[in-house]
């Protein structure tokens, strides 16, 4: 018997920013984007948000190719901790990232006579590398903002030779930025400042970040103008039609041996809430076993409690393991909200604490427990003083986990 696994590969790629084989959805927020890109002035910057799972990362991948096809430059990466440290760290991404595209490039910075009877010069070319633009940045005087605004102007008539529209600063991960004040370090601010400051210059240098749904709020405490500066994009779980999109078009290929019934559809479109990541996940792991099955001869029936348990190992038991007794009884009470998938508030949680059959929580202890969360990265605090899981679908694993298993559903044809 021929393996099919080895005629088909499992199409499904649930890794942490890896492109889909059928990217779902999304249309709205490409037309948004192509909006931003038609600027003439920047008068807004991108910021894309949403919770872990939505395929932020993999939208913005989407993103580049088409600020490209447009005539814009791209450079980018991950914001890491360390970015953020300090406003000289800042600056040293930003350089770095800019260089990529200067360093090709070079300056006449003089004339060296040749050797020889006619006497002849010939031009000292200075590549734009890293090197050249951090002695810019080093001999420009003033504050942080004031040397990074020479660099990115110089860069600007660059740019401008190229006939390029502009540059796209594309950050990842930019809820890691933040501004340290016990430390006298304002990193953020720099970032916010400078760009601001240039787009007023009308040098179309563009900010594309994303992020966790802390972003905005992080952005606007350290500079309340940062409301104008920005058109917030948020990712929303897919819509049912896109969900079942992305479950099937992968599998459409004449070669792939796993065909999925509208039922086995509706299941995984259900069970994954909507959640890129997790359709991914579901999927991938649905393939695998149904390959192993049909090589076997056994029944090709979807195990989904057993998949779902393996999800909750794969992403939610470690931020669980890292909860208390105390925070957990908390998340419980938490998890068994009627709104546990939306906001929340801390009265809604004192009182559906004296509900349950266990000790209830007090308003100071609530709003200490959430805060220490918030820092763990399970809880989120939004503007309006509002509280939401900031990992997705974290209610529904906290209810499984007195869950018994239900037997498997047999729903591949």
């Amino acid at each position: 018997m021929v393996n099919p696994k080895a005629e088909f590969k499992n199409p499904f790629r649930p890794g942490a920013g890896h492109m889909p084989p059928y990217l779902a959805g999304r249309e709205a927020e490409e037309a948004e984007f192509r909006r931003l890109l038609a600027q003439d002035t920047i008068l807004e910057n991108l910021i894309l948000t949403g919770l872990r799972g939505l395929g932020k990362t993999v939208l913005l991948e989407k993103f580049k190719p088409i600020a490209i096809q447009e005539g814009w430059i791209w450079v980018g990466t991950d914001l890491s901790e360390t970015s953020s440290v300090s406003e000289a760290n800042l600056a040293t991404r930003i350089i770095t990232d800019l260089s990529l595209v200067t360093s090709s490039l070079t300056l006449t910075v003089g004339e060296q006579k040749e050797a020889g009877f006619t006497g002849g010069a010939s031009p000292i070319l200075q590549p734009i590398n890293y090197q050249y633009l951090m002695r810019l940045y080093e001999e420009t005087p003033g504050l942080t903002t004031d040397k990074l605004k020479a660099v990115l102007e110089f860069a600007w008539t660059i740019v401008q030779q190229l006939g390029k529209r502009g540059m796209i600063f594309a950050y990842d991960e930019a809820q890691n930025l933040a501004d340290h004040a016990q430390r006298d370090q304002y990193p953020l601010s720099v970032l916010l400042d400078t760009f601001q400051s240039i787009q007023r210059k009308n040098i179309s240098f563009m900010l594309a970040l994303v992020g966790l749904p802390t972003l905005f709020p992080k952005l606007v405490e350290a500079r309340t103008y940062s409301e104008r500066m920005f058109r917030v994009v948020s990712l929303s779980q897919l819509e049912m039609k896109d969900r079942k999109d992305a479950i099937k078009k992968p599998v459409e290929d004449a070669k792939c041996p796993v065909k999925f019934t509208e039922p086995s559809v509706d299941l995984v479109a259900t069970t994954s809430g909507g959640y890129p990541y997790f359709i991914q996940f579901i999927c991938r792991e649905i393939y695998d076993v149904w390959i192993q099955r049909l090589a076997v001869g056994a029944d090709p029936s979807i195990p989904i409690d057993e998949i779902m348990r393996k999800l909750d190992t794969d992403f939610f038991a470690g931020r669980w393991g890292r909860a208390t007794d105390r925070q957990r009884d908390l998340l419980f009470v938490i998890a068994n909200l009627e709104n546990a998938d939306g906001e929340f508030t801390v009265q809604e949680i004192v009182e559906a604490s004296h509900v349950l059959s266990m000790k209830g929580f007090g308003s100071s202890h609530v709003n200490q427990m959430l805060s220490t969360l918030n820092s763990s990265g399970v809880i989120y605090k939004n503007r309006h003083g509002k509280y939401s899981f900031a990992v997705p679908m974290m209610a529904s694993f906290i209810r499984r986990q007195n869950e018994t298993p239900s037997p498997p559903a047999n729903d591949f044809s």
